[in-house]
C-alpha cells in the first residue's frame, strides 16, 4: 500500500491559510464533535506542482530554512533509495543526495524524515535504522536504532532542552508471506520506540534507547503505524493507525507512553489516516492537520489543538 505524507505544495498553502486563522480564530463550537455534521471540503489551489517522478515513490517531506532565508523541501524517495531536494518556493528540483546501500550517506528504503536545527533525521525501513546528516551539505553524522528497530517508518522529534532531543520512531513490523499480518496483540507494545539523542562538542552522535510503548487491547491497539507528531504543551502525541481493515484513525497518547483512551472521531476518515502535523498559534491555540488518503483527492482534516474537535 502506498504511504504518503503532506506534499510540499499542500503544506505551504495550509500554512498560509492557518496563519490567517490564527489571527481570526473563532471560538470553539459548544456542540459536541460527535453531533456535528461533517465539515465542508474547501478546495485550495496549489502554490506550485513539482514535476512528477512516479518511479521514485516519493514519500515524506521536511522543510529546512537556510540562514539566508531560502527554504528547501527535502523528500524521501523510497524506490530510488535517496533524498530529493526541491526549492521550497517554486517546487523546482535542485539536487539529490545519497544512493542505495548501508554505508554512511547511503539509504535503503528511506521513509520518515524530520529536522532539528541543522540536523536531518531519516528513517530507513530496510536498513532498520535512523540516519542523521548535517545540513546543508548532507554530510553523514551517524546512525542509531539498529539493535531495536525492525520495520521503522515515521518519526517525530521533541526538542527537550539545548543539546538534547527525544526521538520517537514508529515500528510497523508485520508477519506473514506478504508482511500484511498484524502481530499478536502482546507484541504491539513495541509500536513506538523512544530514543534520547545528543551531540557532543565535536558533533559526534550519542543515542540511548529509552524503551517502547503501544496499547495492546484488541479494539485500540496500534496495528499499522507510520505517522506520529507531538504537542508537549498539552502532553499529547497523535499516532496514526492506517489499518483500514479495522479502523483507521489517530490515537492520542501522553508523553508517558500511555494511551489516553481517546481517538479522533471514527467517522472522520474515509480512507487511511496517514500524515499528521501540528500548526501552533502564538496564543497557545492552533490546529492539528491530518491527512485522509483518499483517491483521487487527498483531504486534509483540521482539528482544534486543545479539544481535538473537528473544525474544517
Amino acid at each position: 500500500t502506498p504511504r504518503m505524507r503532506i506534499p510540499p505544495s499542500s503544506a505551504t498553502l495550509l500554512a498560509l491559510l492557518l496563519l490567517t486563522a490564527c489571527a481570526s480564530r473563532p471560538a470553539p463550537p459548544a456542540t459536541p464533535p460527535a453531533q456535528r455534521p461533517a465539515p465542508k471540503v474547501l478546495l485550495v489551489p496549489e502554490r506550485f506542482v513539482s514535476a512528477e517522478t512516479p518511479a521514485e515513490e516519493l514519500d515524506s517531506v521536511a522543510a529546512w530554512t537556510a540562514p539566508d532565508g531560502h527554504t528547501l523541501a527535502i523528500v524521501t524517495g523510497k524506490s530510488t533509495h535517496r533524498l530529493d531536494v526541491y526549492d521550497g518556493d517554486s517546487g523546482a528540483r535542485l539536487r539529490e543526495a545519497g544512493e542505495e546501500g548501508s554505508a554512511p550517506g547511503q539509504f535503503f528504503r528511506p521513509n520518515g524524515i524530520a529536522i532539528a536545527g541543522d540536523k536531518l533525521f531519516v528513517v530507513e525501513r530496510d536498513n532498520h535504522r535512523v540516519q542523521v546528516l548535517s545540513l546543508p551539505g548532507f554530510e553523514p553524522i551517524g546512525t542509531f536504532g539498529e539493535n531495536e528497530l525492525r520495520s521503522p517508518y515515521g518519526l517525530w522529534i521533541n526538542d527537550t532542552e539545548p543539546g538534547e532531543l527525544e526521538v520517537y520512531v514508529t515500528d510497523s513490523f508485520m508477519y506473514g508471506k506478504h508482511y500484511d499480518v498484524v502481530p499478536p496483540y502482546a507484541e504491539l507494545d513495541q509500536r513506538v520506540r523512544r530514543y534520547r539523542v545528543q551531540f557532543d562538542q565535536d558533533g559526534k552522535l550519542m543515542a540511548n534507547y529509552g524503551g517502547a510503548f503501544g496499547d495492546t487491547r484488541e479494539d485500540t491497539a496500534l496495528r499499522m503505524v507510520e505517522s506520529i507528531a507531538g504537542d508537549p504543551s498539552n502532553d499529547r502525541m497523535l499516532i496514526a493507525d492506517e489499518d483500514t481493515r479495522h479502523l483507521s484513525t489517530l490515537r492520542e497518547y501522553g508523553f508517558s507512553g500511555k494511551f489516553t483512551g481517546r481517538s479522533l472521531p471514527q467517522d472522520s476518515f474515509g480512507a487511511q489516516a496517514e500524515g499528521v502535523a501540528l500548526w501552533t498559534c502564538p496564543d497557545g491555540s492552533g490546529y492539528w492537520i491530518a491527512v485522509d488518503q483518499l483517491a483521487p483527492l487527498t483531504i486534509f482534516h483540521l482539528f482544534d489543538r486543545r479539544t481535538l474537535a473537528p473544525v474544517g
